[in-house]
């Protein structure tokens, strides 16, 4: 199975494509959809869908694993990624990918075995688990894998949400 995983934003945008095989994962790729400062928020949106069209396409995902959104402090911000998020659902959606979505504690259980593990503790654990000389770059990316790794260790107990 090889898992689109996403970390949704609206500037930074965070892929990472992980396969997994019964106990065993490797990724695949990984890396960042950027739009640019200064372009209003409908031309960054398209941007999103026409980047992750042409992602989706080139890999052929089985399926995407998607961060829940989650409020800090800054609602403005957490606007604007909510629309990018809805942006790459509609995508997935359009695209006949079945979509699975984690909150942050799913994921840390997942990857590290504690809901309230710390960043850094997730990016060790993505780095070890996988076998790779470093973590993944940028941050988005290596949250994205992470998330796709997540539903990799998750998969066998998850229907679709469709």
């Amino acid at each position: 199975m090889l898992i689109l995983g996403i970390d949704p934003g609206y500037a930074i945008v965070g892929f990472g494509l992980v396969e997994s095989h019964g106990a065993r994962q490797r990724m695949v790729a990984c890396g960042a959809i950027n739009t640019p400062a200064g372009v209003r928020l409908p031309a960054r949106l398209l941007q999103i869908h026409t980047d992750l069209e042409e992602l989706i396409g080139k890999f052929r995902p089985d399926a995407l694993a998607i961060e829940e959104l989650f409020f800090n402090q800054n609602v403005t911000t957490g606007i604007g990624v909510a629309q990018a998020r809805g942006v790459i659902l509609m995508t997935a959606e359009k695209m006949g990918l079945p979509i699975y979505e984690y909150n942050p504690s799913q994921v840390k259980q997942a990857v590290v075995g504690y809901g309230k593990a710390e960043k850094k503790q997730v990016m060790d654990m993505t780095k070890r688990i996988l076998g790779l000389a470093a973590v993944p770059k940028p941050d988005d990316a290596a949250d994205a894998v992470a998330i796709a790794l997540c539903h990799a260790r998750s998969a066998t107990s998850l229907l679709p949400n469709r």
